[in-house]
């Protein structure tokens, strides 16, 4: 039985996928590696298959024609074998010591027949051309050591939200809500990180440094410079979180969920806006304002909690020239923090 499969989602990615799927392959025999190669143009699927031979009870090497990063997630759901379920990308890497203990961990709520809905660990910022890092934890945000559920957690603040790189689910968790995310679309993994939590009842925070976010190439997706070319695909992620839930009805249940998942739609609109502000024009505030009539539309208790009664307020209804200020100095200032580049 495979504990975990890891995704690793290949697009010309020769460069440097050797580095994240042998840290993976520390795991051993515990461990399933499906690389899927996103219709590369380069040496990536010749790579996979090579694992693929070499490792054949343990790296599957999967074939697609080019549907992007949310595809490549997709096909890895489609075929994990694994109990659960993560996502490397094939420019970041696992740290050994974190993946042994994540393995130990798991071993020891299968055999108590205990085994959570997710595990949370943390992921830290690698700026290779520097040698810094920078952690993000959630040390003041949930129990450690422990299992939990959501009214156990402590409210997240700023920025602080549960990305993708923390988050591990239960496969069958996954299958259970039905995730699916949209081909030939950057930043779906803010959707991998929102959809599932309903779904997720009981979690477990093991505090150590397991993923290890790559920070340095000039095109990556967190860079402000490219924020220009691709504000409409964060328009659209944007739009299906906010369409994927009614948070009143999740209120109902979990007031603690409900309280988090607002407060991660409300950084993600502060994002968008900065996808907007970034280099603004006519035609990206008009979208912008057709985001909001959408969200109105849809959900107006949503639209007045993003908009107007949350602390994004402040920001998203600024005057245009000083909301705009206040928003790129704010996500400068965070990426120089972490250093995004």
């Amino acid at each position: 039985m495979k504990l975990i499969t890891f995704a690793v989602p290949s697009y010309n990615s020769e460069a440097y996928m050797r580095n994240c799927i042998d840290s993976i392959l520390k795991g051993g025999e515990d461990v399933e590696i499906i690389i899927v190669d996103d219709g590369s143009k380069d040496g990536t699927g010749k790579i996979a298959d090579e694992y693929e031979a070499a490792y054949p009870t343990i790296c599957r090497a999967v074939h697609q024609e080019n549907g992007g990063h949310g595809e490549g997630v997709n096909q890895g759901i489609r075929h994990a074998t694994g109990l659960y379920y993560k996502v490397v990308d094939s420019d970041d890497w696992v740290d050994e010591t974190a993946l042994r203990t994540v393995l130990d961990t798991v071993k020891k709520h299968l055999a108590e027949n205990t085994l959570p809905d997710m595990y949370v660990t943390n992921f830290v910022y690698e700026h290779v051309e520097d040698n810094t890092a920078f952690a993000r934890k959630f040390t003041k945000n949930m129990p450690t050591g422990r299992f939990f559920g959501w009214e156990d957690t402590k409210p997240f603040k700023g920025s602080s939200v549960l990305l993708m790189h923390a988050l591990m689910y239960k496969t069958d968790v996954l299958r259970g809500c039905g995730l699916q995310l949209p081909k030939h679309t950057f930043y779906v993994d803010n959707i991998f990180a929102y959809v599932p939590l309903p779904y997720v009842r009981k979690m477990y925070y093991i505090d150590v440094d397991f993923y290890r976010y790559y920070i340095g190439r000039a095109d990556q997706s967190v860079n402000m410079s490219v924020f220009a070319k691709r504000t409409e695909q964060q328009n659209r992620v944007m739009r299906i979180m906010a369409d994927a839930y009614d948070i009143r009805e999740i209120k109902k249940e979990s007031p603690r969920l409900a309280k988090y998942m607002l407060h991660t739609l409300a950084c993600l609109m502060i994002v968008t806006l900065t996808f907007t502000l970034a280099e603004p024009t006519k035609e990206k505030y008009a979208a912008l304002k057709e985001l909001w009539a959408h969200i109105k539309e849809k959900d107006r208790w949503l639209h007045g909690k993003l908009k107007y009664r949350s602390y994004p307020a402040i920001y998203t209804y600024l005057p245009r020239p000083v909301g705009r200020f206040v928003i790129v100095q704010g996500y400068k200032l965070t990426a120089k923090k972490v250093k995004l580049g």
